[in-house]
């Protein structure tokens, strides 16, 4: 049984600023020298989020 999700402004757009090398590697290029470039991508995208979620948790006045 596949639960129904609800996204409130779940296709409002965002931008995330990522590097060349960050985008490679969240789509699966490995930098065996620099695992800290998909960490980085990843930190990013969940920083956005959060954000994201915050504004929409605040109270409208």
């Amino acid at each position: 049984m596949n639960p129904v999700v609800h996204i409130p402004q779940g296709d409002d757009t965002v931008k995330v600023e990522l590097t060349l090398k960050e985008i490679m590697a969240l789509t699966g290029v490995k930098f065996h020298n620099n695992h800290t470039i998909e960490v980085s991508a990843k930190k990013k995208l969940q920083h956005v989020l959060e954000d994201q979620y915050m504004e929409e948790q605040r109270p409208m006045n």
